[in-house]
């Protein structure tokens, strides 16, 4: 059990019948009246934003979240293949619990799969990943003003704005949270 005055940005806990992780909380102690803690949560397996408040001493089962190194194999229609690293099972994603987790993954990578109670809920991939531009506009001298970025699309597909001295072929590291290019790898 865990109250909400120990809550912490990625806590998971189970409420209301479904389980949320905490993606923003603040204790807040008015003038008038008794402390309280005000969270922003999302909803693991739906997705959806909730924000409420907490008393402190309010307590809540505090979900387990398991975390699977796994390979990804391929895609065929609306179902992504994964196989667990040391016990060889594959497993079968539906597209919908994916989303855009995938965006920088290519065949093989490894990837983190979450789950509780054994029902996978997202994907997560690897933070930085290095990846080849395979198509981009070339840059030309003079054409630099600071921080000039260009678009190019790497070979998972993905588009990313990288700086203006990115060719076609160059190997890039892409920060997989936020998509923006990191540095030229080559």
């Amino acid at each position: 059990m865990v109250s909400a005055g120990d809550f912490k940005n990625g806590l998971t806990i189970e409420y209301d019948g479904s389980v949320y992780q905490i993606i923003e909380f603040q204790h807040v102690k008015p003038g008038k009246g008794a402390a309280f803690v005000r969270t922003k949560m999302r909803d693991i397996k739906h997705g959806g934003i909730v924000e409420t408040s907490f008393r402190p001493q309010e307590k809540f089962e505090q979900a387990h979240i398991e975390r699977n190194e796994m390979q990804y194999l391929y895609s065929d229609d609306d179902l992504y293949y994964f196989m667990n690293n040391t016990t060889y099972d594959q497993i079968a994603i539906d597209k919908d619990v994916i989303g855009d987790a995938l965006k920088f993954v290519k065949e093989n990578d490894s990837v983190k799969v979450l789950s509780h109670n054994g029902s996978v809920f997202d994907v997560e991939p690897p933070i930085n990943v290095e990846l080849e531009v395979t198509q981009t506009e070339p840059g030309f001298k003079g054409d630099t003003a600071t921080g000039a970025t260009k678009p190019a699309i790497v070979e998972t597909g993905a588009q990313v704005n990288v700086p203006l001295f990115v060719n076609i072929g160059d190997i890039i590291s892409i920060d997989t949270r936020t998509g923006e290019y990191l540095k030229r790898v080559n």
